[in-house]
């Protein structure tokens, strides 16, 4: 009886093993992640602003993430609004040398462009002509590819003279009669000549300078973008 009872011991210990294997089996099946069609899809951005200027923009003495460009990005995206904002700004730039970039600023395929510059011009004593010609032909450029424009106003100090001073606010409430274009007075509305908000140059905006820009920006960008899609939506 003895090798009866061994074969049976066998064959118990067999399906044993087969009862475990297919135990080993089934678990990885059932703690199996989910299928990559099932998980939430990030979509895409919506569009591209290029803030395109000087130091002002550009975010001299600050971190980069507290520049202007960078706090708008963050807001607009808590808002819902998913656009990348590209921070184009050169410190030390005039309306000429901005002029001289436009080609290149297209380059970056930008659906709106927030234009400020003129400041550098101002402090130099540049005629208010040329600094007109050279933000009307920037403007021109980039309506021409159906690029929504918002143009930034300055105001100049007023030690060069109330002649010059009025001469150079002038240029920007003319240039604010361009169609289509979104104008927004004075960049600096609020902040310029705030020891608080500047930094120990009383030019350049601190951190919390840039936030209070960027919220008063703020209305004019989401105009330049409901101005975009209605140009989407009617492109042939």
């Amino acid at each position: 009886m003895q090798p009866f009872f061994q074969r049976l011991a066998a064959v118990v210990f067999m399906l044993a093993l087969a009862l475990l294997g297919c135990q080993q089996q089934d678990t990885p099946r059932q703690q199996a992640p989910a299928s990559d069609d099932s998980r939430e899809t990030v979509p895409p951005d919506e569009g591209t602003i290029v803030a395109m200027g000087n130091s002002l923009t550009a975010g001299l003495g600050v971190a980069e993430e507290q520049a202007y460009p960078a706090q708008l990005e963050a807001l607009l995206r808590s808002n819902g609004y998913r656009f990348r904002v590209v921070n184009a700004g050169i410190s030390g730039e005039t309306s000429s040398g901005a002029l001289s970039r436009t080609k290149w600023t297209l380059t970056l395929k930008p659906d709106i462009v927030i234009l400020e510059t003129g400041a550098n011009d101002g402090l130099r004593g540049v005629s208010p002509d040329v600094i007109r010609q050279n933000i009307s032909a920037i403007v021109q450029q980039f309506q021409q590819q159906n690029i929504v424009v918002i143009l930034a106003g300055m105001r100049m100090v007023q030690n060069l003279g109330d002649t010059y001073t009025m001469a150079f606010a002038n240029v920007y409430q003319t240039i604010a009669q361009t169609p289509g274009l979104i104008f927004m007075p004075f960049f600096l509305d609020g902040v310029g000549g705030n020891p608080d908000l500047n930094q120990a140059d009383g030019i350049h905006p601190t951190a919390e300078g840039y936030r209070r820009i960027v919220a008063r920006l703020y209305p004019y960008v989401k105009t330049a973008i409901e101005q975009m899609r209605h140009n989407r939506r009617m492109a042939p």
